[in-house]
C-alpha cells in the first residue's frame, strides 16, 4: 500500500497553504494498492519533533476501503474525526514554534479489516487501541515544515 500527495513529495516541504501560515486546510491524499481485505482506513497525522512531545494534528477513521483520494475539505461519507492536541476536532496544520528547526509531519495510513466503533472526538490513545487488533498494513507519507 502506498500513500502520497500531489501537493508535496515524501520527505519534502509541505506548502505553507496547508499550515497555520496559510489556509490551514489539509493536502490531498491518494491511496494506491491497498491490501486485500481492506474494509476501512484510519489516518493519524502527527509531529514527532514537537517541543512538547509528539503532537497530534489530525485523526480520521472509517474512511471507506474503496477510497482512492480524499482531503480535509472532501472527506468521504461516513468518516469520523478525532480531537487533536489543539483541543479541536478536525485538521490542525503544521505550526511549529518559530526557531525550533524543521519538523517532520507523519501521515500514517492504516488499512483495517473492519470499521471502528469510536465516537467523534475520540482521542489518539483510544484510536490507536482500536486500530491495533485490526490493522492489515500501514503506509507513511512524511512532509517537513519550519518557521524562521
Amino acid at each position: 500500500m502506498n500513500l502520497y500527495s500531489p501537493d508535496f513529495a515524501h520527505n519534502q516541504s509541505i506548502p505553507s497553504r496547508f499550515t497555520c501560515d496559510g489556509t490551514n486546510t489539509g493536502p490531498t491524499l491518494t491511496i494506491e494498492a491497498p491490501p486485500a481485505g481492506t474494509k476501512a482506513f484510519a489516518l493519524i497525522v502527527h509531529d514527532p519533533d514537537a517541543v512538547s512531545g509528539d503532537w497530534l494534528h489530525w485523526s480520521v477513521w472509517n474512511i471507506p476501503g474503496d477510497t482512492k483520494t480524499f482531503s480535509v475539505g472532501a472527506l468521504p461519507h461516513g468518516c469520523v474525526q478525532g480531537t487533536t492536541d489543539f483541543g479541536k476536532i478536525g485538521y490542525g496544520g503544521p505550526c511549529p514554534p518559530t526557531g525550533t528547526g524543521t519538523h517532520r509531519y507523519m501521515f500514517e495510513l492504516y488499512s483495517l479489516r473492519e470499521s471502528l466503533q469510536l465516537s467523534e472526538g475520540a482521542d489518539r490513545t483510544k484510536l490507536e487501541n482500536a486500530i491495533a487488533p485490526c490493522t492489515i498494513e500501514k503506509a507513511i507519507l512524511t512532509g517537513i515544515y519550519s518557521r524562521t
